[in-house]
């Protein structure tokens, strides 16, 4: 293959080349590919490269490359768009292992010893081209290099144990043991920039300007160049098999380049919609609500007669293209989650005209009216719900997705009691974080500050935590009718501060509650994402399981029951014995 241009002109745009050799072996136990697919897949998931070296010690160590290879380059286009390049691959080339190594195990052939280095083992280096960055993934000892303004550097370790001058072994390899250590990072792509993967038996004998002379020559048939340099290296005394992958970027997409950003520049805002007006194929029936965000529309498909919900920009951001990313983006992410807990995005069989997202209807009232409405729940009543959101939010996590916006007013309760998250305008997905240039991620805060977790004042990222957060204040709040740490959490804006907050009581002398559920709650509002329950799956379990102690019927400690009340308590203490001291003295 000497070239692939795939993709409309604001596409990622890349010249290749390969070309491999058993040299003076019998059998050759490299195996290479890539794949290059068309949009709108090249903008979600990229281009792969894939090479792999086998181990000549081992007779199946070229299945094992072949293997590697070949799964890594079908199952990581599998993966879900939302994902990140390293969450795809790693769970992708994590799959491989296991398998590699199950089969290992499983030989027993009475004339073959069960070594590791006997089995199926290979090396694995992988680059995955993205938007504008380069992700590496590495191991064992093939390589990838970067040539640049005409200097070439080595961007991978190699992963080789040596004993002596001349005798060492490989450290890490796929394959080998149940666990793998895989090298990750990343590198920001340049027009012009040449990467140039090779294994051992064509980099050992062939330097820095061999590299840049074949490229040079071959401009336009880097296949050529590819050749060139394996037989270079077999006329310099490589013994060993040869490969060598070389790829030119071209051009590099524009922002906005992929499906939602070229939707968001090219449709255009519709106008205020009017109850009876048709619309698109809908007949709008009556207005929900207005935000200085988005006008939301009860509207009626003509074609099926469902209701559906129609949101389109505001006056005020339909020139914001940030916004009107997000606003597609909340679409985009609804059709990617299954889940009875969140809302679904309505199909859409007609090519739209204008810029506005379509989801279903669903009657019923948000968990603010709720509270509103119950304003002292039981402790079953306000778990159930939560639990419920758990539910949801789940659906969001597997796909690497954080809600960053969860409060009340985005909790809608059916008629039938179930809980449904209904707006997912400030959603990040990682899988759309890869598309993005570093000025995009820096984004600032898109939650609503009384229910965001404490990291966002610092202008950090979220994660499933800060999620989790969100979701114990909720539950906080319908207990006690407040909010966790009242307004200080937004005064709060370094992290020695934050960790000033203090934690008061859910509990109070008007309500019925078990002393242990100010545990549950004080662990998943901690200030400290690192010291929050790391999993929503672990806080729903404690909401139904109560500890042992109190269990037992034991008074829960103090400490658990009232922080404030334990910490002046031992001030007191301390005061008290170190005014006896005194006296003593």
């Amino acid at each position: 293959m000497d070239s692939y241009t795939p993709g409309a002109a604001a596409s990622l745009k890349v010249a290749v080349g390969q070309h491999t050799d058993a040299g003076r072996k019998a059998v050759n136990q490299d195996f290479h590919g890539l794949c290059v697919p068309g949009e709108p897949l090249l903008a979600a998931k990229g281009i792969a490269i894939a090479l792999a070296d086998g181990i000549s010690s081992s007779n199946v160590s070229h299945i094992a490359s072949e293997t590697a290879v070949a799964s890594f380059l079908e199952d990581y286009y599998c993966t879900p768009e939302t994902w990140s390049v390293k969450k795809s691959a790693h769970k992708v080339l994590t799959a491989t292992n296991g398998w590699l190594h199950a089969q290992t195990r499983q030989r027993h052939h009475h004339d073959q010893p069960r070594d590791a280095d006997r089995g199926y083992v290979c090396t694995l280096t992988v680059m995955v081209l993205k938007a504008t960055t380069a992700h590496i993934l590495h191991i064992g000892d093939a390589r990838i290099y970067r040539l640049r303004g005409g200097a070439l550097e080595q961007l991978t370790d190699d992963h080789r144990v040596w004993i002596s001058n001349d005798k060492s072994y490989l450290g890490r390899a796929l394959g080998l043991a149940s666990h793998l250590e895989i090298d990750y990072h990343t590198q920001a792509l340049e027009p012009g920039d040449v990467f140039v993967l090779a294994t051992d038996g064509v980099y050992e004998h062939v330097g820095a300007q061999d590299v840049a002379q074949a490229i040079a020559a071959h401009p336009e048939a880097l296949d050529k160049s590819a050749r060139a340099l394996v037989e270079l290296a077999l006329e310099r005394g490589s013994d060993d098999n040869l490969t060598v992958q070389i790829v030119r970027i071209d051009a590099l997409p524009q922002p906005q380049a992929d499906e939602i950003g070229r939707y968001s520049l090219n449709l255009p805002c519709p106008p205020l919609l009017a109850a009876g007006l048709d619309f698109e194929g809908f007949r709008i029936q009556d207005e929900l609500r207005a935000s200085h965000r988005s006008h939301v529309y009860l509207a009626r498909d003509i074609a099926s007669g469902e209701p559906v919900v129609i949101k389109i920009p505001s006056l005020d951001l339909r020139h914001d293209p940030a916004y009107l990313e997000r606003l597609l983006t909340e679409e985009w992410i609804a059709r990617r989650i299954d889940s009875r807990h969140v809302v679904r995005a309505w199909p859409m069989p007609r090519p739209r005209r204008f810029l506005y997202t379509v989801s279903e209807y669903i009657p019923g009232r948000t968990l603010t009216q709720w509270m509103a409405e119950h304003p002292r729940p039981t402790l079953e009543q306000a778990v159930t719900l939560i639990e419920q959101i758990a539910r949801g939010l789940q659906a969001f996590h597997r796909l690497e997705i954080i809600h960053q916006d969860l409060r009340p007013d985005n909790i809608l309760i059916t008629e039938d009691g179930q809980a449904k998250i209904i707006d997912l305008g400030s959603t990040q997905a990682a899988g759309l974080l890869d598309r993005a240039s570093q000025e995009d991620s820096a984004a600032p805060m898109l939650g609503t500050a009384q229910y965001a977790a404490p990291e966002y004042f610092l202008g950090e990222s979220g994660t499933t935590r800060s999620d989790l957060y969100s979701l114990a204040a909720m539950l906080y709040q319908m207990l006690s009718g407040r909010l966790p740490y009242g307004a200080d959490v937004a005064r709060a804006r370094s992290r020695a501060a934050q960790l000033k907050l203090t934690y008061v009581s859910v509990l109070d002398r008007d309500r019925e509650l078990p002393a242990w559920i100010d545990g549950v709650l004080s662990r998943a509002l901690h200030p400290d994402p690192a010291s929050r329950t790391p999993e929503l799956s672990e806080f729903t379990y404690a909401l139904r399981h109560p500890p042992d102690a109190a269990q037992r019927g034991q008074r829960a400690p103090l400490l658990e029951r009232n922080p404030l009340a334990f910490w002046k308590g031992l001030c007191l203490a301390q005061f008290v014995a170190i005014l006896i001291l005194i006296i003593t003295l």
